[in-house]
């Protein structure tokens, strides 16, 4: 019997696409939820009006589509940064955070919210890599009673060496996960930001799975799915074994072909190796 997994796009392969044609794609390729970057909605996203996210959460509500959560959390405004050894630059970073939760809840229940984020989080103003570590998990703590009370969950993104300095591994992120020991601070894993594990994906996911909440598909290289060479039958097996219950969302990198190929796509790839796998 093949696994029933839940998929969703994030919406900014669809570019300038006004957002009910965006949601109206996903959901007419197949996909049962939509992933939002905030800097598509506004410049300053925590600043969208009550009246603009009622407006949001209405539109993927008629198309019966699901709002899974943000990423890309800290593209704008510009010039936030949240391991800096300013302080009060680091607050006012958090404090965004902080509203982007705010935001998350407005837009539907019991999102997540992914933070990847590497040139507003690695070390910076000659601090190393371990003070800036530091500040992000203080900030992280700082910040994980207001998830809870919202019921959004914020998830620790490793990225690859040549991306940040700060959580570079999975291992590393479940550490930070159980230090804080929240509920609303878990993990995730994300393809092509796992390039440089050196263990198989899978067994990292069987490992880490009690601390996975979100999936993020693509290939190695950002392209979308079944544009190269990744084996995703390993991780599609391993999180159908576990009993995976969270989303399989679609994160490209590359908008060459277009919002609806690329849904079409990957979605239909996605979808032939679970049939074999079931």
């Amino acid at each position: 019997m093949e696994y029933n997994f839940r998929h969703s796009m994030c919406n900014e392969a669809f570019e300038k696409r006004p957002f009910a044609e965006t949601v109206k794609a996903i959901r007419r390729a197949g996909y049962r939820g939509i992933e939002i970057a905030p800097f598509t909605l506004a410049e300053s996203p925590a600043a969208i009006s009550a009246t603009e996210r009622s407006e949001y959460r209405g539109a993927m509500a008629a198309e019966g589509l699901a709002f899974v959560g943000l990423h890309w959390l800290m593209m704008s405004p510009a010039g936030l940064h949240v391991t800096t050894p300013d302080n009060a630059l680091r607050q006012k970073s958090w404090d965004h955070i902080r509203r982007l939760i705010d935001l998350c809840a407005d837009l539907g229940p019991d999102g997540v919210m992914v933070f990847g984020s590497p040139q507003q989080r690695s070390s910076t103003g000659g601090i190393g890599r371990e003070l800036a570590t530091r500040h992000f998990v203080d900030g992280l703590k700082s910040i994980a009673p207001h998830a809870e009370s919202r019921a959004v969950t914020v998830l620790v993104e490793a990225l690859p060496i040549a991306q940040s300095d700060v959580v570079q591994s999975l291992a590393e992120a479940a550490g930070i996960v159980e230090e804080i020991s929240s509920p609303a601070i878990r993990t995730m894993f994300d393809v092509h930001n796992a390039v440089d594990e050196r263990e198989p994906h899978a067994a990292l996911i069987d490992r880490y799975f009690d601390l996975i909440r979100h999936v993020h598909v693509n290939e190695l290289d950002g392209r979308h799915c079944g544009t190269g060479d990744y084996d995703f039958a390993p991780v599609l097996e391993v999180l159908a074994r576990r009993g995976y219950a969270g989303w399989i969302s679609l994160e490209a990198f590359d908008f060459f072909y277009g919002g609806e190929r690329i849904a079409a796509e990957s979605i239909g790839y996605l979808k032939s190796v679970i049939a074999k796998i079931s």
